[in-house]
């Protein structure tokens, strides 16, 4: 089956290579091609969330089974690592704060950053290992002594842009088995090296939330502090819980129905007055208060290191969304940028990240804070 495994090599001749599994299919399988590329494979299990080690949307205890498994099927050796509290202290304060203030973050962006390739990097430096490796679906290239962060292959499932907040020393010790096979592939390899898990539903939302209703677990930790309804004429239609508990482009759970215009077209979140304890919701997908042309980003972070030059390029302003052409202006220390659209972007929402492209190569982004 050699000829089923990625020639991504990014680094020359690493030796030993620790790969963070979580139970899943993706990290199994790069685990396995890793090991028949003739590296020394240390599978490395990261517990990140301890508050509900007992509750029934908690899965770790069964992830980690299928690790054990998946590691003594394939003959590597594996150890759990718990990085719970460097999860709180650096994700999930963080998480917590930009609710509060009444954005929406995206907290496996900064999991990345802090926990997967810094706290997961700096103990699989100290086991030995010459690289980590994850089963990202990404590319890294190495040129003129730079690291590039590449799209995958598989363009319905490029994770790039969750990793954009990566620096060039955490990217030169990194390799990313899957990034270019398709997820179809990648269920077929499992299937036939006869992988348990190969067949296991891929996990979705973020990870320490898991299957349970978001609002339940946000409001263990935030306030319910109601407030109007309104719409774009100021018009009161009903009461909110709390800020905190909706996003830009929200349609479901608003609390409204049916029409109030008598047009049918169904409710969105459209706008947060914070200053105000406000919700503001437009009628109509494309209403004009969903819609934008122009963005403003802070807290930039560049792959290379320093600020692309301002130009035209392409973006993405939420996971799984189509590149949108673009046009970069960067300010204040390359802190801080702006980026103005050719098409109207929807719910463009702030919290979440603005990944800027050129090509196929991830430049880096930043928070949308408006």
């Amino acid at each position: 089956m050699s000829q089923l495994i990625s020639t991504q090599t990014p680094l020359k001749g690493p030796k030993k290579v620790v790969i963070g599994m979580s139970g899943g299919v993706d990290s199994s399988v790069a685990a396995w091609m890793l090991k028949e590329q003739g590296f020394e494979v240390i599978g490395l299990f990261m517990k990140n969330w301890e508050d509900d080690d007992n509750d029934e949307h908690c899965s770790v205890r069964q992830d980690w089974i299928d690790v054990v498994s998946v590691a003594d099927m394939i003959g590597i050796d594996v150890e759990a690592v718990n990085f719970a509290a460097e999860y709180r202290e650096r994700v999930f304060a963080d998480f917590l704060r930009e609710y509060a203030a009444g954005r929406t973050p995206n907290p496996d962006v900064l999991c990345n950053a802090e926990i997967k390739f810094k706290a997961f990097l700096a103990h699989a430096m100290s086991l030995g290992a010459d690289a980590i490796a994850t089963g990202h679906y990404a590319r890294v290239h190495h040129v003129d002594g730079k690291v590039q962060l590449l799209k995958a292959a598989d363009a319905s499932k490029d994770q790039s842009y969750f990793l954009y907040r990566l620096t060039q020393q955490q990217l030169a010790n990194v390799m990313f088995p899957l990034g270019d096979i398709p997820k179809t592939e990648v269920r077929k390899i499992a299937e036939k090296i006869g992988l348990h898990n190969a067949k296991k539903k891929d996990s979705t939302g973020i990870c320490f939330i898991g299957e349970r209703p978001f609002r339940e677990f946000l409001n263990r930790y935030l306030p319910r502090v109601p407030g109007p309804i309104k719409t774009p004429e100021g018009k009161i239609v009903g009461e909110h819980m709390g800020l905190a508990f909706f996003t830009l482009g929200q349609r479901k759970g608003i609390g409204l129905g049916g029409s109030q215009d008598g047009n049918g077209d169904a409710w969105y979140v459209a706008r947060k007055d914070v200053a105000n304890n406000t919700l503001y919701v437009a009628q109509g997908h494309e209403n004009p208060w969903l819609l934008a042309h122009r963005l403003s980003a802070m807290d930039a972070r560049w792959v290379s290191g320093a600020a692309p030059i301002s130009g035209c390029y392409s973006a993405k302003t939420r996971y799984r969304q189509s590149d949108a052409i673009c046009t970069l202006s960067a300010s204040d220390k390359d802190l801080n940028f702006q980026l103005s659209f050719t098409d109207a972007q929807w719910a463009v929402t702030p919290g979440q990240s603005a990944v800027l492209y050129d090509g196929n190569i991830c430049l880096g982004g930043g928070i949308i804070a408006a």
